[in-house]
């Protein structure tokens, strides 16, 4: 698997236990009661901060990391990060020894605290969490890599706050790959595409020059399958992010559509229509045998696995109308689950296993929405004009999707948009591309 590795330098001290600490974060009520956190910049002495401002051209890269946290925090609907102009402590006394009265009197619950060092042409980038109620450290970590990475550093702190301060991981340092879009409605070029969860270091993986689709990253590496027309025919490709290599997995008759890849990462599952119906396959990425999974007579597609891999849930019109269906990995025991008014699609298992995200159509709205894998608890999250294709963060706490506005009577005003939302429902929010831009597909985290 290849990743940009960060070395973990030192562990200066953790809480074995959450309840050590006063702070709870609630992470089913969304951003209904944010934890005030306070996010200092961190600081350097006047010789990093000079080499670092002629390696990266950035004037502070200690604020901007912190930016990075602010930003990750906020976006989570988790956290309020107050504003650094009523801090009432400089960055590097704090880091040594908080003045735990003055953060609480800005109603600071937990403070963020750091301090950058660049040396041997490496960053390291130490952090503290403190408790600021309790005036305890709850934790401590330093990270070195180079200084380009300085980004992700910002990401992988704001996953360790998280996680400490929520007790579920973060979902910070990721990425997330989509289909850009740009010219008239009618003529869309489509590019594969691919940024940090943040929207920065957005990246173009293809020319347009193909129509591509339905990307869809491994859950174990950093390799991307999709759907692409090549002379007008569908293929599927596999694709290296880290090296650009990409490959046809297979030509096969008829039209080939929704693939995804299993949790080992060792096969892709997909559908095949053929003869006015479609069926559910998979490859076996090694010796690309190709196994049959359903044999019906109606339109079965979207396949996608629970993470241990034994079961698959897919939608089909075999009941008359489309619906959401779980069946054994080897297509046994085939169990409609869905129920309510409407057409559903598009299911996607989450990494937790508990809950399967949906989009439906009903009454000409469409909604993105999560049920129990038994069907039981439907909830819907979100509804609009036109949006489907939810994928998960990969600790199964927020849903990406694509949002499309409808045109004028001239045929103007189209967009398409991503869009995320929390299993609360409560924090929608809009995610900056540089182009219009749909199916998203979110990765797993870069660094465990």
């Amino acid at each position: 698997m290849k990743k940009l590795h960060f070395l973990i330098l030192s562990l200066f001290f953790i809480f074995p236990t959450k309840s050590f600490s006063l702070i709870e974060v609630d992470i089913t009520r969304g951003n209904l009661n944010p934890l005030p956190v306070a996010v200092s910049s961190l600081f350097s002495n006047e010789q990093t901060h000079s080499d670092l401002k002629k390696e990266l051209k950035i004037n502070d890269l200690g604020l901007e990391i912190s930016k990075v946290i602010e930003n990750n925090l906020r976006q989570s609907g988790l956290f309020n990060p107050l504003s650094k102009d009523a801090f009432l402590q400089k960055p590097d006394i704090a880091h040594l020894k908080p003045r735990f009265e003055d953060w609480a009197l800005i109603k600071a619950q937990a403070l963020i605290t750091g301090r950058v060092i660049f040396e041997d042409d490496k960053l390291r980038v130490e952090f503290r969490l403190w408790d600021v109620l309790a005036g305890k450290e709850m934790l401590a970590l330093a990270f070195t890599t180079v200084p380009k990475n300085w980004r992700r550093v910002g990401h992988i702190i704001t996953d360790k706050v998280y996680e400490r301060l929520t007790g579920e991981k973060g979902y910070f340092d990721t990425r997330i790959i989509y289909v850009s879009e740009a010219g008239p409605k009618t003529q869309r070029i489509k590019k594969l595409a691919i940024m940090d969860q943040d929207g920065f270091n957005n990246k173009y993986l293809t020319l347009g020059n193909e129509l591509v689709l339905t990307p869809r990253f491994s859950p174990t590496n950093q390799m991307v399958t999709y759907l692409s027309y090549f002379r007008n025919l569908p293929r599927v490709y596999l694709l290296d992010i880290e090296t650009g290599i990409q490959e046809v997995v297979g030509d096969f008759p008829g039209m080939t559509f929704a693939p995804r890849f299993s949790p080992d990462g060792n096969k892709i599952i997909m559908s095949f229509a053929k003869d006015g119906n479609s069926d559910i396959y998979t490859m076996d990425l090694e010796n690309r045998i190709v196994e049959r999974i359903t044999n019906h007579p109606s339109i079965d597609t979207s396949p996608s696995y629970s993470p241990d891999g034994k079961y698959i849930t897919f939608n089909s019109d075999r009941s008359g109308y489309q619906q959401i269906y779980v069946m054994k990995r080897d297509g046994s025991k085939v169990k409609r689950i869905s129920f309510g008014n409407g057409l559903y699609g598009t299911p996607v298992w989450s990494p937790r296993g508990d809950l399967i995200a949906f989009t439906k159509l009903h009454k000409g709205k469409f909604y993105i929405g999560v049920m129990r894998p038994d069907g039981k608890g439907e909830r819907l999250l979100t509804e609009n004009y036109y949006q489907e294709a939810p994928s998960w963060s990969p600790n199964g706490r927020v849903l990406i999707f694509y949002r499309e506005t409808k045109t004028d009577d001239d045929g103007k005003g189209f967009s398409a948009k991503l869009w995320s939302i929390d299993l609360t429902g409560y924090n929608e929010r809009l995610i900056d591309t540089e182009t219009d831009a749909s199916d998203p597909s979110w990765s797993s985290l870069l660094t465990n």
